[in-house]
């Protein structure tokens, strides 16, 4: 591991400076005044005179578990692993980038990696934002596909809420390629996509889960973020619920259903009611998607809450830059899961081209990351070291 990756002794809060029971009366004092709040803002590492130095009693071996799991996430020196094989770049092409709505910051990020490798091929991408309602999503697919592109995206959506539109495309030979579409990555046949871009939602939603008990120390109590009008985000906020079940310590204490499209409204209220329904009881949350950290701070902030938690956030996706920004401040939100969301733009060019050639899909999906203040080094996105050089060689042939 990095020196800049280096977690702390078993035993010792991820975050220093405040025992696990002092923890307890910071939470309580969340709804307080801000004097007192202060008071809770860490300092040196203890370990607490009682407390098994394997972990809480509640669940030691999901603490030991997911301590080491943590601590394989938050490398950050895994070198490229995708594809470095494929057809030549067929030039020419034209993409149209159908967005759930551009206001995903994840949809947004995955799109300048489109447009980043379609310059390097020489391609045009067009983008038609469907705002987020299930009738724009289908007003913009149908234009789309009238447009009669080389390729359309699925950029974020079920595509099985527009299967008259993608029935349309499949008469017309146009090939599908989609993002975060379905919970899987890699072609799939129902809905018909002969690529879906994502990485395997089941190790994001096990590890975000992992970060809380480890941060924890198998002791939380836990609210959950999620849309599940996204097929894709209630598949992962159900596995994330699974996995923190595997520790008896920790307490799932809300899920909160808020479409992405409504989240800058409705957050801030639902986070001002949860703090005043759970008080010190809530001490971590995990989103589906970083954006609702963005729109719960200024409740957090109006609250009293420290910027550094509780309560402590992880984002199980997108890993945008204003997440990344939010960690390296300490500013209500303390992790992401990130996608490599412009390795991914690339990878949608590139598996366009594998299907523009006639060969495979690489099915590829890049290995999952914890990023934290003590890893990223001030950076605001992550990506797999390699993959513009990796594909570029392909790509010339």
């Amino acid at each position: 591991m990095n020196p800049g990756t280096a977690r702390p002794a078993t035993g010792t809060p991820r975050h220093p400076g405040t025992r696990p029971g002092r923890f307890a009366r910071c939470a309580a004092a969340l709804l307080a005044t801000v004097s007192v709040l202060a008071g809770c803002e860490r300092g040196s590492a203890r370990h607490v005179p009682g407390e098994p130095a394997s972990g809480p009693s509640g669940c030691p071996a999901a603490y030991d578990t997911a301590r080491t799991a943590v601590a394989r996430a938050e490398r950050t020196d895994v070198p490229w692993n995708g594809p470095t094989t494929g057809p030549p770049a067929v030039p020419g092409k034209s993409l149209v980038y159908v967005a759930q709505t551009m206001t995903n910051p994840g949809v947004a990020g995955a799109l300048e990696g489109v447009r980043q490798a379609a310059r390097v091929v020489g391609w045009n991408v067009r983008v038609i934002d469907g705002g987020g309602t299930p009738a724009g999503i289908q007003a913009a697919m149908g234009q789309a596909v009238a447009l009669r592109p080389a390729g359309v995206v699925v950029a974020g959506f079920d595509p099985g809420t527009t299967s008259q539109q993608v029935a349309r495309a499949a008469a017309l030979h146009i090939p599908l390629v989609g993002w975060h579409a379905v919970a899987a990555p890699g072609p799939s046949r129902r809905p018909p996509l002969f690529s879906n871009v994502t990485t395997h939602v089941q190790d994001v939603a096990r590890v975000s889960a992992r970060w809380i008990i480890d941060d924890a120390r198998g002791r939380a109590g836990v609210v959950v973020f999620t849309d599940d009008s996204i097929p894709f985000a209630h598949t992962k906020s159900r596995l994330i619920t699974a996995e923190l079940a595997t520790c008896r310590g920790v307490r799932v204490l809300a899920h909160e259903n808020i479409p992405i499209p409504d989240a800058s409204t409705r957050t801030p209220r639902e986070t001002a009611a949860l703090l005043s329904r759970f008080g010190r009881r809530w001490t971590h949350s995990v989103a589906i998607n970083d954006l609702y950290f963005a729109d719960a701070a200024p409740a957090l902030r109006a609250a009293g809450a420290p910027g550094a938690g509780p309560p402590y956030n992880i984002g199980a996706g997108d890993g945008d830059p204003s997440a990344f920004q939010r960690i390296n401040s300490r500013q209500y939100q303390s992790a992401t899961v990130p996608e490599p969301l412009t390795q991914q733009g690339w990878q949608i060019v590139d598996e366009f081209n594998r299907a523009f050639s006639h060969a495979p899909a690489s099915g590829y999906a890049a290995p999952v990351h914890v990023s934290t203040a003590g890893n990223s080094h001030g950076a605001d996105t992550w990506e797999p070291t390699g993959y513009q050089e990796a594909y570029r060689k392909i790509w010339r042939g």
